[in-house]
């Protein structure tokens, strides 16, 4: 799967955008136009992608015999929110029955659905809802009418999940190393397992809320900086993650700690 997010909506880490990108005589990261067309030509046949204006670029590999037998792969839109989703859960009926979905919804239409509760009337915050996500997974959700992006992966490393930083500063999400590396040159890392991001609130581990992520500089083997991992501090605590308004939800996380 591939997202891209224009800079203004997604806000991403400072710690992504590596200098040794824009040096001369390196390899310099391309424009999200150039990667979208680098992910559609790995599968000429098969990829499907939307783009919004100027604001988001979302595209998948539909499924076939060979990558089902690897991971699944869902896209699924409504009500303006678009999720592309990478994995299976172990728990997918028991959380349709909570969300009053029906039998025949897919992870993909169960995260939107959780989204839209947590977003408009949901009592639960957002790390809590995926903490009960069992399974190897990762996805990421946009909301178009909102202009908000949301992304997560497990924490049981099943399934992998890169990010970086496109020309234009823009941030390019991918299971596809090659075409991270490729779209990001030196801007890049791995999207840092059971952890979110969101547009507005930044990155946080869903398993260690109460923790602070940390940046660490990520030296490529031929000793360059690249863009950092991101790591859990467990030296560093908060006593609460404040609510906003009357509840925490997808959409307002308050990060003035």
């Amino acid at each position: 799967m591939l997202a891209i997010f224009h800079k203004a909506f997604a806000h991403p880490p400072e710690e992504l955008n590596s200098p040794a990108s824009h040096k001369h005589g390196s390899n310099l990261p391309k424009t999200p136009e150039e990667t979208l067309q680098e992910f559609l030509s790995v599968h000429p046949t098969n990829t499907f992608s939307m783009t919004f204006a100027q604001s988001a670029v979302l595209a998948y590999v539909k499924p076939d015999h060979v990558t089902m037998l690897r991971h699944q792969r869902l896209f699924c839109g409504f009500d303006d929110i678009y999720c592309l989703f990478l994995g299976s859960l172990n728990n997918l009926c028991s959380q349709i029955k909570q969300y009053g979905l029906s039998k025949g919804s897919n992870e993909a239409m169960f995260v939107i659905e959780a989204y839209r509760t947590l977003r408009d009337r949901g009592p639960y915050p957002a790390d809590q809802v995926i903490k009960d996500m069992e399974g190897s997974f990762a996805f990421v959700v946009y909301d178009s009418k909102a202009g908000k992006v949301f992304t997560a992966l497990g924490s049981d490393g099943g399934v992998k999940l890169y990010w970086g930083i496109a020309a234009d500063g823009s941030v390019v999400i991918s299971d596809d190393l090659e075409v991270i590396k490729a779209g990001c040159a030196k801007s890049f890392a791995p999207f840092p397992k059971g952890c979110m991001f969101h547009s507005e609130g930044g990155l946080m581990n869903f398993e260690h809320p109460m923790n602070k992520m940390r940046a660490m500089p990520r030296v490529d083997s031929e000793g360059v900086m690249c863009g950092a991992n991101f790591k859990l501090d467990v030296y560093s605590r908060v006593n609460s993650i404040p609510r906003v308004g009357s509840q925490s939800n997808w959409t307002e996380w308050d990060t003035s700690y």
